[in-house]
């Protein structure tokens, strides 16, 4: 599919991008903004987008409604941390093929892809993860208590998307040593991949505004 990605985090994008386009999908543009979103998407005519619900200047449910009215062929798949129950109705209601968790795994977004190209709609547990969508992240200090001070170093580089060697060079640690902390971090997050644990991690502004610490 020809896709537009539409998320106020670059890093994240350019992650998915590169997972998505290994499984043949071809990535037109990436947009970090409301405004952006809605005019790539008209400039590019995409098959879909991939679309947060938040950004810095305004909500992602107007972004959809412009692209709905303005690009009805374009298909729209939700990925977001949002939860609310009513912000998926509302999403519904404007018309978007499916409402994703952010967090998920990538194989769970390509299959939702491939669902919503077949004519399909990607929405409810199966996609969700979730018996219901009354759920909640976990609360930054909770967050924060389940990883070491180097581990949460190693979060915060994650999120900032750095390599497994640079993190080694600028931590002064031995790559299999970071790829140990790398572990626990996915394990205590409950995270099957680093784009999983950068979305996961890129919620907390505690933690991802934090500096990324010294050399250790």
């Amino acid at each position: 599919m020809r896709l537009v990605l539409c998320d106020d985090n670059r890093i994240l994008c350019e992650a998915l991008a590169s997972i998505l386009q290994a499984r043949e999908h071809r990535i037109l543009a990436i947009a970090t903004s409301v405004a952006d979103s809605i005019a790539t998407v008209a400039t590019h005519r995409p098959d879909a987008c991939l679309l947060d619900m938040r950004f810095p200047d305004g909500s992602g449910l107007d972004a959809a409604r412009a692209i709905r009215r303005c690009q009805p062929d374009t298909k729209i798949l939700v990925l977001s941390c949002l939860t609310d129950p009513r912000v998926l109705s509302e999403a519904k209601k404007v018309g978007v093929a499916g409402f994703l968790r952010k967090d998920l795994k990538a194989d769970a977004i390509v299959s939702a892809l491939d669902v919503i190209g077949a004519g399909g709609t990607a929405f409810g547990p199966k996609y969700s993860s979730q018996a219901g969508w009354r759920t909640t992240a976990p609360a930054r200090e909770d967050l924060l208590a389940t990883l070491t001070p180097r581990e949460a170093q190693v979060l915060r580089r994650i999120v900032a998307g750095q390599s497994t060697g640079q993190m080694a060079r600028e931590m002064d640690v031995a790559t299999s040593t970071l790829r140990s902390y790398i572990k626990n971090v996915l394990a205590k997050l409950g995270a099957h991949s680093r784009l999983q644990a950068a979305a996961i991690g890129s919620r907390e502004p505690g933690l991802v505004n934090a500096p990324t610490g010294p050399r250790l």
